[in-house]
Order: structure tokens, then C-alpha cells, then sequence
């Protein structure tokens, strides 16, 4: 069958971006807002960047803007050019964000809180924050790409990948510091982001498990194949009512992939019908590891 020719998913729908950019505003405003003005470090490209920016002065923005830049060079050859371009508008324009509210937000938003809990609300911001941008299948870059790499070549999961990454760039404030409260308030703020962002993106399941009833069953699996990289499976049904055979189309994917599945299927045909359930854990190709 030749179906995929027609695409019926766009690469990227305006609604994504907005949502993008919402989630870019709230991770912004938690680092500028809450954490800087704290001197607090959290986790990935922007902890890296706090360091540098606590210790010689260079703007946050600055920095992300480099490093992002040097790793998406490096990502082209290693990841491939579609894992570059999904990156670009999250890690350029989170980039342009930052260096918008660094520039306005010179004070905490809340200048009486105690720092700990003026950084946990930070952290819920940036989870916040997070979690609608990689909702909507995109990325800020950093040390997403390093998990992506660490992934590819080592047996590891990405998600393990970027906590060693996080707690390696929290432990090394001491360096500037000197001090373990320093540490701790670290390692509790990406305690907190990383819950949120698990929490935004599927209420901590990861997976989930489609099936979908449709006499053009033949062309929504073709286009999840094609478009989205799935796999599908195909079984021989019954309707007990109608008592006429009924093909089920089985889809296992990654909680962040609901949304395009459901425009696609709508897409071609409006009629058909679907049900999501979650997964607790996937194991094999695409998904996680067999332990």
C-alpha cells in the first residue's frame, strides 16, 4: 500500500507553538524570578549557565545561546538533522526569553519569602514550564541532547542519563560556594521540576495504549507508521451487536505522541472510534529497556 504519500499531520501546528512559548514564558520567569536572585542552581544547560553567570558575570542568555549552539553542531552529526530542526525553536527561543525577562527582572518576585521556598516555587514554575514544551514534542536542547547521545550509545535511559548530568552540575556549585545548603536546595529544586514536568506531561505514565475502531484501519496505520514512527498492530474483531467483523488497531506510544495520534485519526476519519488507557511500563524497541 502506497497510503502515506498524503500527510495528514502538519510538522508543527501554531497551537504547539503557543503552548511552546507559554511553557518558554513560565521557565523563564521561575529562573529570573525566583531562582537567580537566590543564587540557586538547578539542574541542565541552565544550571550550567547559573554557574557561569554567578561566578564571572555573563549573562545566563549568553551562555545558553553558546553552548546550545556548539551542541546542536554536534547533535547534526551525531543525532541526525530532524532531531536538530525539532530542537531549534524551543532551545533558540527559550534563549530569546530568558534574555528578555533577565534584562526586566533584576529582583525576586518574592523578595520576603524564604529562599527555599521562593526556589520550590520557582522549580514548580520551570516544571511547569518544561512539561508543556515537551507535551507539545519539542525540546530546549542542552542537556537533552548530551541524555539523547548518552542514550544512543550506552545502556541507559535518558531519563538516568540526565539526572547523573543535573546532579554532577549541582555538586559542583560547592566549587563556588562552599556551601552544602547551596547543594541541598539544588538537589531538592530538580526533585521538584522533574516531578512537575512529570506530572504536566501524563500524571507519571509515561505510555499509553490506543485502540481504534475504523473501516479506514488500513490508512491510519500506514500514516502512525509513517508520520510518527509507530508501530501498530492489527486484530480480527466482532462487533456482538451488529454481529459484522471489526478490525482493532493496537497502538502503544509515548505519552507526549496522544495528542498527534488523535489528529491524525481524526483526520481521516471522523467516525472512528478510540480509546486511551495508561500504560504502567513498555518494554522492548522505541520504549524502555527489558531490565
Amino acid at each position: 500500500m502506497n497510503l502515506p504519500a498524503k500527510k495528514y499531520l502538519k510538522t508543527f501546528e501554531w497551537r504547539d507553538y503557543v503552548l511552546v512559548v507559554i511553557g518558554l514564558a513560565l521557565y523563564a520567569i521561575g529562573l529570573t524570578g525566583f531562582l537567580i536572585p537566590n543564587k540557586i542552581i538547578t539542574g541542565g544547560l541552565a544550571g550550567i549557565s547559573l554557574l557561569i553567570n554567578y561566578s564571572i558575570g555573563i549573562p545566563v542568555w549568553l551562555s545558553i545561546l553558546v553552548i546550545n549552539s556548539a551542541l546542536l553542531v554536534f547533535a547534526w552529526f551525531v543525532l541526525g538533522r530532524k532531531f536538530v530542526f525539532n530542537t531549534l525553536f524551543g532551545a533558540f527561543g527559550l534563549t530569546l526569553i530568558i534574555g528578555i525577562f533577565e534584562k526586566y527582572i533584576t529582583f525576586s518576585l518574592l523578595p520576603n519569602a524564604d529562599p527555599l521556598m521562593a526556589s520550590i516555587i520557582g522549580a514548580i514554575c520551570c516544571g511547569v514550564g518544561l512539561g508543556l514544551v515537551y507535551s507539545m514534542n519539542s525540546t530546549t536542547g542542552g542537556t537533552d541532547i548530551v541524555g539523547a547521545i548518552i542514550t544512543k550509545y550506552r545502556y541507559i535511559s535518558m531519563g538516568r542519563g540526565l539526572m547523573y548530568v543535573d546532579v554532577v552540575i549541582i555538586l559542583s556549585s560547592w566549587f563556588l560556594f562552599q556551601s552544602l545548603e547551596k547543594i541541598i536546595y539544588g538537589l531538592i529544586i530538580i526533585a521538584v521540576l522533574y516531578y512537575t514536568v512529570d506530572m504536566v506531561i501524563s500524571g507519571a505514565r509515561q505510555s499509553v495504549q490506543f485502540f481504534i475502531f475504523s473501516n479506514k484501519y488500513d490508512e491510519i496505520a500506514s500514516h502512525i507508521n509513517s508520520e510518527l514512527n509507530r508501530g501498530c498492530t492489527v486484530i480480527d474483531g466482532m462487533g456482538w451487536y451488529s454481529q459484522s467483523p471489526q478490525k482493532v488497531l493496537i497502538v502503544l506510544a509515548r505519552k507526549t505522541e496522544s495528542t498527534s495520534i488523535f489528529r491524525l485519526v481524526k483526520r481521516i476519519d471522523k467516525n472512528a472510534f478510540v480509546t486511551q488507557s495508561n500504560v504502567v511500563g513498555v518494554y522492548g524497541k522505541g520504549f524502555d529497556s527489558i531490565k
